[in-house]
């Protein structure tokens, strides 16, 4: 059988099949390769037990992404949540997250909920020049819903986003129950109710899932290069190349067509202000 694996604890992997979770494990082929199966993939696998929902991994299909930091496999898009209001939108944590997602090379969304509460006009303008799109949502009042449904639906989505901007409430309502219904399937595979320990897959509709994990988004500045860093700042591409001189940090360079650019308001201030703290870090060997 042909399976996702959802979510792996001490050494049991637990993949949904036709909406059925199997408690499997990998055969000892995998260790002997040095290969891992990881939350994401999909899998073949031989049913053991059918009354007890056992199996055993057999094979790992053909993984189109790979995260590192958690390990998981197969994620299709991040969804970057705030709120508009009550906690107030960070725009330096955000972009921190946008960051993080350019580095592992996911496609992020930016989500603004809580709009029946205040309007978020700041967020729009200064993603303006960005190729991000940004969803206005408000659950109270059903807005903004059926473009997200849409978005998230057949695709593997990263959710990420400090606490209180309604990140549970987004997943309650648009899957139409109660997803602390990830606590039954917790009790049902017998591992503990906590299940933001650990990366976990949960499932919205058929082929559609979100990435529910602790510590997504820690980023390590050294793992960048001071030269990598304005890749990761789309809106910076069509200026690279156009400074004066040859391996332009854009920072303290004279002629610098970024700079420029900054100042003419062609990127936002908020932008090109938060790339020089991330340079500086990255200069520092710090971490964000």
């Amino acid at each position: 059988m042909i399976g996702k694996i959802i979510k792996g604890i001490s050494g049991f992997y637990y993949v949904e099949s036709e909406q059925t979770i199997y408690e499997c494990k990998a055969r000892g082929i995998f260790r002997n390769r040095n290969e891992k199966p990881l939350v994401g993939d999909f899998v073949e696998f031989k049913i053991v037990s059918e009354d007890d929902k056992k199996g055993n991994i057999e094979r790992i299909l053909d993984r189109k992404s790979l995260l590192k930091r958690p390990e998981v496999s197969n994620v299709d898009q991040a969804l970057i949540v705030f709120s508009s209001i009550d906690p107030f939108p960070d725009i330096h944590l955000l972009n921190r997250f946008l960051v993080s997602m350019e580095y592992a090379k996911v496609k992020p969304y930016i989500c603004i909920n809580k709009d029946d509460l205040k309007k978020e006009e700041n967020i729009p303008k200064i993603f303006k020049s960005t190729p991000y799109k940004v969803l206005i949502l408000s659950v109270k009042e059903n807005r903004g819903l059926s473009d997200l449904k849409e978005l998230l639906n057949g695709k593997t989505t990263a959710l990420s986003g400090p606490s209180g901007v309604g990140k549970s409430s987004i997943i309650n309502k648009i899957s139409g129950k109660e997803l602390m219904e990830v606590g039954d399937i917790s009790r049902k595979i017998k591992r503990g109710k906590n299940t933001t320990r650990h990366t976990f897959l949960i499932t919205l509709w058929e082929n559609t899932y979100i990435l529910d994990t602790p510590g997504f988004l820690n980023l390590d500045v050294p793992d960048i290069e001071k030269e990598d860093l304005q890749y990761l700042f789309p809106e910076f591409n069509e200026f690279i190349g156009q400074c004066r001189f040859r391996g332009c940090l854009h920072k303290k360079e004279p002629n610098c067509a970024i700079k420029e650019a900054a100042f003419e308001g062609k990127i936002a201030e908020e932008r090109y202000d938060d790339y020089v703290v991330f340079l500086d870090e990255i200069l520092g060997r710090k971490k964000f």
